[in-house]
Order: C-alpha cells, then sequence, then structure tokens
C-alpha cells in the first residue's frame, strides 16, 4: 500500500511495534506482509498525543517538531496558540507541534484554589470540562471553603477552580442592611398586663466568616434571640412606663441584643418598637381613663378661663369707678351699638350721668 505524506505531515514508522524512525514529507509503500507500519500525523493539530508517546520522546526524533509534555496530576497546561487560547491539557503526555503556529505553554500548579490568571474570563469560557466558575455578586461576600476548611474571603467578582483536586464550597453573604420583624409577640409588664407587642431590627453583617460559621442560620438565631431580650426587657417595666418610654425600652433591649449579635457575626443599626397591641378590656379601661383625664382637664382649662374674666371684670370696675370720664366713654359705646340694631333717639342732658339715671329708674 502506498503511503503519501504531504509537507504538513509527518510518519510514524514502527517495526514489531517498537518505534524506528520519522519520515517527512514524500511518498513510502506500507506493505501488506512487511512488519513496517506507518501511521501518518497532522502537524496542524498543535496537540499530539499517542500510547507509545513515551518511546517517542525518549528517541528524540520529535524534539525539533514540538515541545514534548508529561504533565503530573497535581499539574495543568494552558495552551496558547498564535496569541489566542486554545485548551487546558490535564494530566498526560503530549506533544505540541510547533511547525504552523507559534506556541506558548503555561504550566500550572493545579492544587492552588482559587485558579488565577490575567486571562481568566477568556479562559473560563472557552474551557468549562476542567474548570468549576464560582460568581460573588455585587455587595456580597464569597466565604471559601476548602475540604470542609476555612480558606480565605471573596470580594465580588469571577473565580475558578480545578475540578476533582479539592471539595470547593463558596458561600455568599450578604453585607446590605438588613431587617427582620419580630410580629404577634405576647409579653407581660411587671404589673401584670399582657400585651402583644411588633418590633422591627435593622442589623448588618459586620463578620462574615463568623456569620457563616457561628449557625446554621444567623437570621432566625438573631430573631430568637431578640424575642427573648423583648421579653426580658418589657417584664421589668409597668405598663404606663412602658407606654410613655417605648424608645427608651427599645434601647434597652437593642444594647442587650448587642452582645449576641456580636457573637454571630453581626452589628445591631436599630430597633424599634412598631405596634402595641392591648386586650379588648384593657383597651376600653385605658380609653376611660384618657377620656376621664382630658375631662377632667377641659373642666380645669374652662374654671381658669372663668377665674380670668372675673378677675379681668373686677379690674375694669375700679377702673371706671375711679375715672368717671371712662365712664361716660363706655355709656356712649354702648349707646351706639344699640343705635346701630334699632331706632332709638337717646336725649342728653343734666349733671346725671346715663348709669346714674338708669340706678335711680331701677
Amino acid at each position: 500500500m502506498r503511503v503519501k505524506i504531504f509537507p504538513d505531515q509527518i510518519g510514524l514508522a514502527f517495526r514489531d511495534g517498537t518505534f524506528k524512525k520519522v519520515l517527512r514529507a514524500g511518498t513510502y509503500w506500507n506493505l501488506p506482509f512487511s512488519k513496517t507500519k506507518i501511521e501518518v500525523c497532522q502537524l496542524r493539530d498543535v496537540i499530539f498525543t499517542h500510547p507509545k508517546l513515551r518511546d517517542l520522546a525518549k528517541s528524540g526524533s520529535l524534539k525539533e517538531l514540538g515541545e514534548i509534555l508529561d504533565l503530573k496530576d497535581d499539574q495543568r497546561a494552558l495552551i496558547w496558540v498564535d496569541g489566542r487560547f486554545h485548551k487546558i491539557l490535564p494530566p498526560g503526555h503530549y506533544i505540541i507541534w510547533n511547525v504552523f503556529a507559534e506556541i506558548r505553554i503555561d504550566i500550572v500548579d493545579a492544587r492552588s484554589a482559587p485558579f488565577q490568571h490575567g486571562q481568566l474570563s477568556v479562559i473560563s469560557r472557552a474551557e468549562s470540562s476542567l474548570l468549576e466558575i464560582q460568581t460573588v455578586h455585587r455587595d456580597y461576600e464569597g466565604i471559601l471553603f476548602v475540604d470542609g476548611k476555612f480558606h480565605s474571603i471573596l470580594q465580588p467578582g469571577r473565580y475558578a477552580f480545578w475540578r476533582k483536586m479539592a471539595d470547593i464550597k463558596v458561600v455568599e453573604v450578604d453585607k446590605r442592611e438588613q431587617a427582620i420583624d419580630v410580629n404577634g409577640q405576647d409579653l407581660m409588664t411587671a404589673d401584670k398586663v399582657t400585651l402583644r407587642l411588633n418590633a422591627v431590627i435593622t442589623y448588618l453583617v459586620s463578620d462574615s466568616r463568623r456569620s457563616v460559621s457561628s449557625s446554621d442560620n444567623v437570621h432566625q438565631a438573631l430573631y430568637r434571640a431578640a424575642q427573648l431580650a423583648l421579653r426580658t426587657i418589657v417584664g421589668q417595666h409597668e405598663l404606663d412606663t412602658f407606654l410613655n418610654h417605648k424608645q427608651q425600652v427599645a434601647d434597652e433591649a437593642m444594647e442587650q441584643l448587642s452582645s449576641r449579635a456580636d457573637e454571630l457575626g453581626l452589628k445591631i443599626v436599630g430597633l424599634g418598637v412598631r405596634d402595641i397591641i392591648l386586650p379588648g378590656e384593657m383597651k376600653d379601661l385605658m380609653n376611660k381613663v384618657i377620656e376621664a383625664r382630658k375631662a377632667a382637664e377641659a373642666n380645669l382649662i374652662s374654671r381658669r378661663e372663668e377665674t380670668a374674666a372675673i378677675r379681668s371684670q373686677a379690674n375694669t370696675a375700679k377702673l371706671l369707678d375711679a375715672n368717671p370720664m371712662l365712664m361716660k366713654l363706655r355709656e356712649l359705646e354702648v349707646l351706639e351699638k344699640i343705635a346701630e340694631s334699632s331706632n332709638l333717639q337717646v336725649v342728653l342732658g343734666g349733671k346725671e350721668g346715663l348709669s346714674d339715671r338708669m340706678r335711680r329708674l331701677v
């Protein structure tokens, strides 16, 4: 059988299964009963592997045609062809043909986690079989665990890890301010009044690693701690004190809750009492108390106004008695008002004033 080898090919000649030599471009005969067999290889395929590649490499015949790679279990090779990323090679033996292309080979250690490279975005898009891609989103932090152990904190961005080299887990933690509603909690005050309280807690994550490792659910743990803190603080105050100083009670609960939050890797930003719901009987009683209080306040104000009016009248009487001329002016004002509303004729004369005449008539 005739074998033709083109310029972009080479032939590998084996005799009785043993590699003998490299055949360049030309025409060769591969006789049916000959012990020599010729295998044709394409030099433009860049990456070449063969079951007997170790023997081919030892012969040194292929050294000038390409670079021989022997990748260990913890090594990977990044292949660049003519300045463009081509492929990632797993462990094994390879020959990288460099006759018809410009080849660049980067040998990297696959034990490092995560895998870092200046052109990670290009590599991760082209190669997904050997790399596991993880993304930490904006306003989050990533907690990296390697084989169950804490490794590092990842800032927002894209990360790649070698598959099957380690057990990789990335836990994202939200760094934004968050809120928890503590709804419908029945509490008892120091004077044995039962009420229902709704509160809101605002917090943020201060220590990402601690928030992941301290509890299986830090939000639920903070919720339970808030319930206990509010129950304790409200139980130390009577109803009137609690209703009049709600913010003070909230501040006390926030101070008590802060230490527990710090253990969870959280920071309390604010705690506020949103709603206070009293039982029906207590609500009616409070309404009656408020109604009586407002009525007493209204009665007091009315008495104060009457007293002020009487005092003003007494002062006016003293002033008119001491100044007869003011009294006459006052009489004229009264007559003017009467004349505006009726057809009245008034004749003044004599030494007696109008008020004196009226008193005499009476």
